[in-house]
C-alpha cells in the first residue's frame, strides 16, 4: 500500500467519523454487562456451577481492587490504599471464596488459564501470593501448561514480588504504561518515567517470564499524536511480545474520579482517530501484526498464530488464545462466564467482604444466555476477532437476520464492510468502526448507547 493510499484511507475515515463514531459496547461479552440484572443471584450461580462438565477445563480470574495511587483515567473497579492489612484481609476472603466456588463445582476442575487483574495485583505481598495460589491449586487442578498472567503497575513492582510470581508459574505480564509524556502523566495523575518501566520489564525477563505485554492509551487529556509516537518509540526498545493500544473511555457518570479531568483537555474524535492510526502504522512498520481492533503482537506470538488460524477469542480480559468455554471470576466485581450465562460479584468491596465472610457466594447480578444470544454472540466475537463472519455458518437458519442485512448495506455503501453472499467482512477502511458494525447484531445497543464509551 502506497503512502498516497494510506493518506486517502485516513481522509475517508475522518469523513466517516460523523456517521459511525458514536458510542458502542467494547463487546468483551454478549450480552454485555449493561444487560446484567439482579435476577441472576448467588443461588442461580451455584446451580450453574453444579452443572459444569466435570471433564472440561475452565479459566480463572482473580480481581485485586487496590492501587498505590488513583489514576484519573482509570475505568476499573479499584481504590488507592496505603495499609497492607487491607490487602491481606482481602486475600484471606479470596481464599474463602475460592473454596466456596470449588465446593459448588461438580469436581476439582482443571484450569487452563489464570489471570490476575485489578487494580494492581502486585499490591499483594509475596505471602499474599502464596496464600492465593495455594487456595487456587487446592480447589482446581491448574495444568502445568496453563497460561498464568498478571496486570502490573511498574511503579510498585518489587524484586520479591517478581520472584514469588515466577515461582508460581507466571508466564505473561501486562505492564501499564499508557503514555510516557510528562505533561500527559501529570494530567492523569500517573507519574512514571520510562526507566521505571524498563527496570520492571528487565526484572520479569530475568525471572523467566516469557511474554511481556505493554498497555498504551490514546485519547488522554493533553495528549498529542507526537506523544503517542514518542511513547511507542521508547517502549519498542523493550522488545515487548505484545502491545495493546486502548482508547481512553471518558465516562465520569460511571467513574466519578474522571471528573478530575477537564473535558476541554481531551482530544476530539478526529484527533483520537489520528492518534490510533499513527500508533498502528508505527507498530506495523516495526514488524508487529495487528490483532482485531487494538492489539498488536509479534508474528510468532501465540496471539498472532491464533489470529491467523481463526482461533482467536475475546473475553473480559480482551483478545486471548484461551479456548476454555467457562471463566470463573473471584473478588469484588469479578465476572464469570458459564454455559448458562454471565455472573458478576458484588462490585462494592464492603458488600463483597460481608457476603463472602458469611460463607455465601457474592454474586450480585448477571444474565441468562438464550440460544439466540449465543448465535448473536458468535457473530459478534468473530467480527471482533477476525473482522469477518460467515452468517450462514454462525447463525444458519436459526436466526432471522433480515433487518441486520439491510442495516449492513449502509456500511457497505460507505466501504466499511463488504458483503459476499452470507459473508460479511470489515474492510481495512472500516477496521476502526468494527464495534459499530457489531452493534448491528445487538438489538439492545441503541437503547442504552449513552452508557457506552466512544466507538473509535
Amino acid at each position: 500500500m502506497t503512502f498516497d493510499c494510506h493518506t486517502a484511507i485516513r481522509m475517508r475515515r475522518q469523513a466517516l467519523l460523523r456517521r459511525y463514531g458514536g458510542r458502542a459496547p467494547r463487546y468483551t461479552s454478549y450480552p454485555t454487562a449493561v444487560q446484567f440484572t439482579p435476577e441472576v443471584d448467588a443461588e442461580t450461580y451455584a446451580g450453574w456451577l453444579g452443572r459444569l462438565p466435570a471433564d472440561e477445563p475452565v479459566s480463572l480470574y482473580a480481581h485485586i481492587p487496590f492501587c498505590s495511587r488513583l489514576c484519573w483515567y482509570c475505568g476499573c473497579n479499584t481504590r488507592a490504599v496505603s495499609r497492607g492489612s487491607a490487602v491481606s484481609d482481602y486475600t484471606a476472603l479470596l481464599e474463602k471464596e475460592i473454596q466456596l466456588v470449588g465446593r459448588a463445582a461438580p469436581a476439582r476442575l482443571a484450569a487452563a488459564a489464570l489471570h490476575l487483574g485489578g487494580g494492581t495485583p502486585n499490591m499483594l505481598t509475596p505471602d499474599d501470593l502464596d496464600r492465593l495460589f495455594g487456595a487456587l491449586r487446592q480447589a482446581f487442578d491448574i495444568r502445568p501448561d496453563a497460561e498464568i498472567a498478571a496486570e502490573i503497575d511498574p511503579a510498585v513492582l518489587t524484586p520479591a514480588w517478581v520472584q514469588a510470581a515466577a515461582a508460581h508459574g507466571l508466564t505473561r505480564a501486562s505492564l501499564g504504561v499508557q503514555d510516557l509524556s510528562p505533561h500527559v502523566q501529570k494530567a492523569v495523575n500517573r507519574i512514571e518515567p520510562f526507566d521505571v518501566v524498563a527496570v520492571a520489564a528487565e526484572r520479569l525477563r530475568r525471572a523467566g517470564v516469557a511474554s511481556i505485554n505493554l498497555d498504551l492509551m490514546y485519547g488522554l487529556p493533553r495528549q498529542r499524536t507526537d506523544d503517542v509516537i514518542a511513547t511507542i518509540e521508547q517502549v519498542l526498545t523493550l522488545s515487548p511480545e505484545r502491545l495493546a493500544i486502548f482508547g481512553y473511555a471518558h465516562v465520569p457518570w460511571m467513574k466519578p474520579h474522571q471528573k478530575l479531568i477537564d473535558p476541554a483537555d481531551l482530544p476530539g474524535d478526529a484527533e483520537r482517530l489520528e492518534q490510533s492510526e499513527a500508533a498502528a502504522a508505527r507498530l506495523l512498520a516495526a514488524g508487529y501484526v495487528r490483532i482485531g481492533l487494538d492489539h498488536f503482537a509479534r508474528p510468532d506470538d501465540p496471539l498472532a498464530q491464533a489470529s491467523r488460524s481463526g482461533r482467536l477469542r475475546r473475553n473480559f480480559q480482551g483478545y486471548t488464545t484461551d479456548q476454555a468455554p467457562t471463566l470463573l471470576g473471584f473478588g469484588a466485581s469479578g465476572i464469570g462466564a458459564l454455559p448458562d450465562g454471565y455472573v458478576q460479584n458484588q462490585s462494592d468491596e464492603v458488600g463483597w467482604r460481608r457476603l463472602v465472610g458469611s460463607g455465601r457466594l457474592a454474586t450480585a447480578r448477571g444474565v441468562r444466555v438464550t440460544a439466540e444470544d449465543r448465535l448473536r454472540g458468535r457473530i459478534i466475537e468473530r467480527l471482533m476477532c477476525d473482522l469477518r463472519v460467515d452468517l450462514d455458518t454462525a447463525a444458519g437458519r436459526e436466526l432471522d437476520l433480515g433487518d441486520e442485512r439491510t442495516a449492513l448495506e449502509a456500511f457497505a455503501a460507505d466501504g466499511i464492510v463488504e458483503i459476499h453472499g452470507g459473508v460479511v467482512a470489515v474492510t481495512e477502511l472500516g477496521r476502526p468502526f468494527v464495534r459499530s458494525v457489531c452493534a448491528v447484531f445487538d438489538p439492545t445497543s441503541g437503547a442504552v448507547a449513552q452508557r457506552y464509551s466512544r466507538a473509535v
